[in-house]
C-alpha cells in the first residue's frame, strides 16, 4: 500500500508593484520621484522627452502617468491629449507654471490632478497614491472603494456597469476617464438628486487628497458633456443647479 504524497500548500499570492511612468526632461527631478515612488513600492519606468513618453506609455501600459508640462519635442498637453486617444489611464501632470488658468487646462486636456513646481515629493506620493485608490483595479468591485448597491445604473440611454467599469450610450461604448467615470456613477446613483460641488468633490477626489479647486468639477462636467454629446441648456444625462451644483436630468 502506497502512502499519499502530501499535497503542497499555495503560497502567499505575489502582489505585482503597479507601474508608474515619470516624464521629466530634469533628470534630477526624475531620479528624486523615482527614489520616492520606489520607496513604496511602485516600479518606475521613465522618459525625459515627449515622443520618448508615448513610447513608453504603449510599450508598458502604466497605472498612473506623472507628466511634466514643458517637455522637447512634444509638450506635456500634447503628450496628455495623444494619450486620451487611446486610454484612460491617470495623468498626474506637473508644471513650473502655477496659475490657475494653467491648471484648468491640464485638466480639460484630460489630467486628473496638477501639482505646480516646486513640489514636495512626498506630497506627489501622497497625490499619486490618491489617484490610484479612485482607478480601477481587477480586485476591486466597485468604483468607490466598497460594494456597490447597484451593479448597474441606468439613466436614459445610458448603462453604467460599476464592476466592469464600463458605461455604454445604446450600444456605443463610451472612452471615459477614471475621474468622469466616478463623476457619472455618483450623479446617477444619486437617482435625481442635487449634489453640491463640494459632494462631488468629495466623492471624485476624497477628502484627504489635498487642495482641489472648486472650478475642477465644471471642467470636468464639462468634458463629460462633452463625451456623451449632452447639451447643457437641454441637458439629457446632467443638469445644472444654478448657484447650488448638478444632478441627473429629469427623465
Amino acid at each position: 500500500m502506497t502512502s499519499a504524497m502530501p499535497q503542497s500548500r499555495p503560497g502567499p499570492r505575489t502582489v505585482m508593484p503597479r507601474p508608474i511612468l515619470v516624464v521629466d526632461d530634469d533628470v534630477k527631478i526624475v531620479r528624486l520621484v523615482r527614489t520616492y515612488l520606489e520607496r513604496e513600492g511602485f516600479a518606475v519606468t521613465s522618459a525625459h522627452t515627449g515622443r520618448e513618453a508615448l513610447a513608453a506609455f504603449r510599450e508598458q501600459p502604466p497605472a498612473l502617468i506623472v507628466l511634466d508640462l514643458m517637455l522637447p519635442e512634444m509638450d506635456g498637453i500634447a503628450v496628455c491629449r495623444q494619450v486620451r486617444e487611446e486610454s484612460d489611464v491617470p495623468v498626474l501632470m506637473l508644471s513650473a507654471r502655477s496659475a490657475v488658468a494653467d491648471r484648468i487646462r491640464g485638466i480639460q486636456e484630460g489630467a486628473d490632478d496638477y501639482l505646480p513646481k516646486p513640489f514636495s515629493p512626498a506630497e506627489l506620493v501622497v497625490r499619486v497614491k490618491a489617484i490610484l485608490r479612485r482607478s480601477p483595479e481587477p480586485s476591486r468591485v466597485d468604483a468607490f472603494g466598497g460594494p456597490p448597491t447597484e451593479a448597474i445604473l441606468r439613466h436614459a440611454d445610458l448603462t453604467l456597469d460599476v464592476q466592469r467599469h464600463e458605461v455604454r450610450q445604446g450600444e456605443r461604448l463610451l472612452a471615459l476617464t477614471h475621474v468622469e467615470f466616478r463623476l457619472l456613477a455618483t450623479l446617477l446613483a444619486a437617482d435625481g438628486r442635487v449634489l453640491t460641488r463640494d459632494q462631488l468633490l468629495d466623492a471624485v477626489y476624497g477628502q484627504d487628497d489635498g487642495e482641489v479647486l472648486d472650478r475642477t468639477i465644471d471642467v470636468h462636467i464639462g468634458r463629460l458633456r462633452e463625451r456623451l454629446g449632452d447639451d447643457a441648456e437641454r441637458p439629457r444625462y446632467v443638469a445644472t443647479v444654478r448657484g447650488v451644483g448638478y444632478r441627473a436630468a429629469p427623465r
